[in-house]
This record gives C-alpha cells, structure tokens and sequence, in this order.
C-alpha cells in the first residue's frame, strides 16, 4: 500500500502534549485523599487518554465568536462588545442585526439544558453561602494556590499578567466576586450577574486563546486554554471546595453535595466545559480529579512566582481598624492554613515560609459549633446563610475597598 503526500497540507494534529503524564508519581501521591475519596482501585487508562488529547482540544463555540470579535471594523460579520453587552443583559433578541457568530453562541448559552434542575442550582448556592468563609479560604489556598504546584495555567497567567504584579489582590477579588455573584438567589438565570459573568469568563478564554496560541508553546503544554485544563478548574471549584470544607470540620451532606455539583455542572457547562467532564456526583468529580492529577507536568517557576505574589497582595487588603497588624496577621493566617492544607513539601515547593497550622484549630473549633451545634436547627442554618453573606460582603471589602466589585473586561 503507498501513501499520498499532499504538498502544503497541513501537519497532522499533535494527539498528546509532552505535559502529559510528565510528572505521575507525583501526582499520585498529591492525589491520595481523593484516591480514598472516590475509592479508586485502578487507574482508568482509557480516560488518561482521553484527557491527554483534551489538552488539544478547546470550546470551539466561544472560539468561533472570538474570531468575529476580531474582525475588522468593516466586516459586517464582526461582533462588537456593545453587541455582546446587550446579548448578555437582555437576550441576543435583543441585538438588531446580531452577526451570525453572536447569534450562534448565544443560541446555545441562553437555551437551558434539559438537565437543569433549578431546585437544585439554587440550593447548591445556598450551600456555597451557608460555608461561609470555609468555602472563600478552600477556594483560595487549596484551589487557587494548590494548583499552582503544577506547570502549564500558572505558565499562561504569567505571561498574560493574570495573577501578578500590582494588581493581584484585586484579580483575586475578582475571582471571588464571581463565586459570590453565581451563589446569589436566581444569580443563574438568564440575565442575572452570576450568569452573566460566567459567560464573561467563557468569551475571556476564548479571547485568550484566539490571541494568544500563536505565542504559546503548545507542544508543550496544549492549547493555552483548553478541555483538560477547564475540566480540572471546573474540579477545583466543586468537588475541591466540599472535600476541602470536610477537612475544615464543616458539615456537607450527601444531598448539600448533590446541589452543589449540579449549580456547578450548569455553570461549567455555561463556560464552555465539555459535557464529558461535567460530572454529576461528588464521587465522580473526585476520582476524574485524581486523574487530572496524573496527567499534569511538574511544578515550574510559575507557581512559586503566583503563590508569593498572593503572599505579598495581603498587605494591599482594606481593613477598617488596625489595617498594619490586619494585614500581618491576615498573611500569617493563610500561611498558617495553607502549611496545614498543602503540606510542608509543597510549601516547600511553592518557596512559601512554613508556619504551625494554628489557623486550622481554630477555624475546626468554630466549625464544630457552628455545623453541630447552630445548624440543626432552621433558625441555625438560616444563621449561617447569614454569615456566609456577610462573610462576602467583608471579603468584597477587603479586595476593593470603596471601589465597586468588579470582574475584569474583555480585551479584544
């Protein structure tokens, strides 16, 4: 048999980054709580494959919207950001004339998935809310900080200045203002702040990649932002959250985590998520999780550079009363929280001075009165929604001051 060569065609698609599976025993030993968690036996080869090749693959809907973002102005195919503004506010009906790529994408966001149960995507915002403050710290330390033990989207937010320099305790209140947009009462709805932000967020990557690939070493690390990664952030905003709030001393239920997954399997399939990896139950978040953590790469100089850089933003936080020994004793605590959470060895690796995890004690001490004792009562557990939004308010406070929250605008 002989084969054709077409002079000029393009070369054959790259089916794994070397990222791939670099760094396993690693990841293997970093993923041993989910391990036991999703009560894994074996090693699913098959889906190692699967995200292996997903680390090429990229929301091709968003995609094709950022391209007409970038059109020239003479284009009649071009979409504009008034264009997108009004799509997300009132409705893509809305827009006389939309371009076919802005009535496309939005055809498919503002058309609610048969799945969606909204009983359950408000209760799972509630659950966000009513962890308060152990859902904000989780977020932060074992999420956002934890993920930075791994190469490839610390990589990214350097070079696109994400998450450093000046301005990083203000990206990290935007982080957190879309968390709290997207646990309010009807914030997913079409139209609401959490739902708009969330679509925000999805044309961002899409922008990102759209401008970005070109300069980006993707035989290294895949596309910049693509499947793979998406499904492991999706992963450090619900399964990570619960299993972290556990280890706090909080109380999640079995039906807590059913709601909390399916608000977050809606909100992941709004970004641009698969549906693949948009998993339904805890379990199965935790052991794709584990997964995810075999196929990464090795930490780089990335993390180490994110991780004091949030380090260092806590002297830039707003407190009302006694700002100076606030913010020490506010980077003491994460410190101190992020010591118990990560380990020595990953402090070590994220060049983070360790401290006694004396933080922990005392936030399990007030989770046990306030999950044992306060929540089994209606009147305790509406206390703690109570909490969890004043928790916000406070943490809105500290990351902008007197300055309107805000999530960054799109560049295009």
């Amino acid at each position: 048999m002989t084969t054709t060569v077409t002079h000029g065609a393009p070369p054959p698609r790259q089916e794994f980054p070397t990222r791939y599976r670099a760094a396993e025993a690693r990841g293997a030993r970093l993923g041993r709580p989910l391990k036991l968690a999703a009560r894994i036996r074996n090693v699913d080869e098959a889906l190692l494959e699967r995200l292996g090749r997903a680390f090429m693959d990229t929301d091709e809907l968003g995609g094709r919207l950022a391209k007409a973002m970038r059109l020239p102005a003479t284009d009649p195919g071009r979409v504009t950001m008034t264009h997108v503004r009004q799509a997300l506010a009132d409705g893509v009906d809305s827009v006389a004339d939309a371009p076919p790529a802005l009535r496309e994408f939005f055809d498919v966001v503002e058309a609610v998935p048969d799945w969606v149960d909204w009983d359950l995507v408000e209760e799972g915002g509630r659950v966000f809310r009513g962890l308060g403050q152990n859902s904000l710290d989780i977020l932060l330390q074992l999420s956002l900080i934890g993920g930075y033990r791994f190469g490839g989207p610390t990589d990214l937010l350097v070079a696109t200045g994400g998450l450093s320099g000046d301005a990083t305790m203000r990206r990290l209140g935007e982080t957190q203002k879309w968390g709290v947009a997207i646990s309010q009462p009807g914030g997913m709805r079409r139209g609401a702040e959490g739902y708009r932000l969330a679509v925000h967020v999805r044309i961002m990557h899409a922008l990102v990649n759209e401008s970005f690939t070109s300069k980006w070493d993707v035989e290294r690390w895949g596309m910049p932002i693509n499947q793979a990664d998406q499904a492991a952030t999706l992963g450090l905003f619900n399964g990570v959250p619960l299993i972290g709030s556990r280890a706090l001393g909080a109380r999640v239920s079995r039906s807590d985590a059913q709601a909390y997954m399916h608000a977050w399997r809606y909100i992941g399939w709004l970004m641009g998520v698969d549906e693949q990896w948009l998993c339904t139950t805890e379990r199965e978040q935790h052991r794709l999780n584990y997964h995810i953590l075999l196929v990464q790469d090795d930490i780089t100089d990335a993390g180490p550079k994110l991780a004091n850089a949030i380090l260092d933003a806590q002297k830039t936080l707003h407190f009302e009363r006694f700002p100076t020994v606030s913010r020490w004793l506010s980077r003491e605590r994460l410190l101190s929280m992020l010591t118990g959470l990560l380990g020595p060895s990953s402090m070590r690796d994220l060049r983070l001075p360790i401290r006694p995890p004396w933080a922990m004690a005392y936030v399990m001490a007030l989770n046990l009165v306030r999950y044992r004792v306060i929540a089994r009562t209606p009147r305790g557990r509406a206390a703690l929604i109570r909490w969890g939004d004043r928790v916000a308010a406070r943490t809105m406070y500290r990351h902008f001051g007197e300055d309107r929250p805000e999530v960054g605008s799109l560049k295009v």
